[in-house]
């Protein structure tokens, strides 16, 4: 329903930002990451949104970039995992690390958030890959694709960015332009950047 909401930061704390659009303040739920990004208060700030919508509740969150927002979308369309689970889950870690650790099955760096324990942190890695899995990225096994040089490193970059939401085609070309013996981390960051995925 709301794409973002563009206007004046009137209140901020912690996972709660406030923005003034056309007189009406509206109350977005973030991350703590978006929350480093935020301008000083009075100043003019976009958020990409995504409304919650419950039997007692109308929740809006708010996120920085549309990368994050995407990462949202993914982590909540896993069983189990709430807005709530997976705005901590982006306040402890950044959606390009959620994505490497979805993309290497790590999920001792998805429980690092709170409210995630053991059992759905492997729930999160297994779905998610088992998604890009489906959308036809081709990887090598998990941990295959990030330690081996080259198009290993290529192939982890390339499901790291479908779980941020990017069709694996898209994905394919636009790490193709850089060198593929660069970390998996700095390929996901320089595609992203490249994308426009930041912003």
């Amino acid at each position: 329903m709301f794409y973002s909401v563009s206007g004046i930061l009137i209140h901020a704390e912690p996972n709660l930002a406030v923005v003034e659009c056309g007189g009406v303040g509206f109350k977005c739920f973030t991350s703590m990451n978006t929350q480093r990004s935020l301008p000083q208060i009075g100043e003019k700030v976009r958020l990409f949104t995504y409304l919650s919508v419950r039997e007692d509740a109308l929740d809006l969150f708010g996120f920085y970039t549309m990368t994050e927002l995407n990462c949202f979308k993914m982590l909540t369309s896993v069983s189990g995992v709430g807005a709530k689970v997976g705005v901590s889950i982006l306040s402890e870690l950044s959606p390009e690390q959620v994505a490497l650790a979805v993309a290497s099955g790590d999920s001792k760096a998805l429980s690092r958030a709170s409210g995630v324990g053991p059992k759905l942190a492997q729930r999160i890695a297994l779905e998610l890959k088992d998604k890009v899995k489906k959308m036809g990225v081709a990887t090598a096994s998990a941990g295959e694709a990030l330690v081996n040089p080259a198009m290993g490193n290529a192939a982890g970059a390339v499901s790291a960015l479908a779980v941020l939401g990017w069709s694996p085609t898209e994905a394919a070309q636009i790490v193709g332009r850089f060198d593929s013996s660069l970390p998996v981390e700095e390929l996901i960051r320089l595609s992203l950047k490249s994308m426009g995925g930041g912003r």
